[in-house]
């Protein structure tokens, strides 16, 4: 098992018996099929980027919440080359988790790669996104409006809304994403 697998597997089930939910009830509100759960919880199946969404909608928690380790120190320094990514469209898609969710803190950071001609049609979700491009030219459309964002430049919109990322370049597309969450969630 990769260990971002057995992450996710870990705080699946922590989040699950904490609530007191069975996997039938988890297939309900979430509408990932209880098999896929139950083989998530195992860390017999990687979940996509999709999946990971539709779970943390349907618990009402943030995407991170699958990716946090257990302890962190108070001083952290990240090697964003050493985190295992969370990958979707067969690996044209991948979301490294940088800092995870925390209450006290209310939001939760990315860095998202994005290959060439590949695009990805986010699940409407909580919370307020921030978009940083690192490097590259992407297109987001937001509710059937495009807006295309090169280096160094920023969006901010309600993750609420339909939105996708595009990358209609011949260049990897590497940007950040924060999440804002103004109301408590778990």
């Amino acid at each position: 098992m990769e260990p971002i697998e057995e992450i996710i597997a870990n705080n699946l089930v922590n989040l699950r018996k904490k609530r007191g939910l069975s996997l039938d009830k988890v297939a309900d509100l979430t509408g990932v099929s209880k098999a896929m759960l139950a083989q998530i919880e195992k860390g017999k199946s990687s979940p996509t980027v999709t999946t990971l969404w539709k779970i943390a909608n349907g618990l009402q928690v943030s995407f991170s919440v699958f990716m946090k380790e257990a302890v962190k120190p108070q001083i952290e320094k990240i090697n964003i080359n050493q985190l295992p990514p969370v990958i979707d469209n067969n690996g044209n898609y991948l979301v490294y988790s940088i800092f995870p969710y925390h209450p006290e803190k209310k939001f939760e950071i990315f860095t998202v790669d994005l290959k060439p001609g590949y695009s990805h049609i986010s699940e409407k979700h909580l919370g307020e996104e921030y978009i940083l491009i690192k490097s590259g030219e992407l297109t987001i459309d937001i509710h059937g409006k495009e807006f295309v964002l090169n280096t160094n430049e920023t969006i901010n919109f309600s993750s609420s809304a339909e939105h996708s990322y595009i990358n209609y370049s011949k260049e990897l597309v590497s940007f950040y994403i924060l999440i804002y969450y103004p109301d408590d969630i778990h």
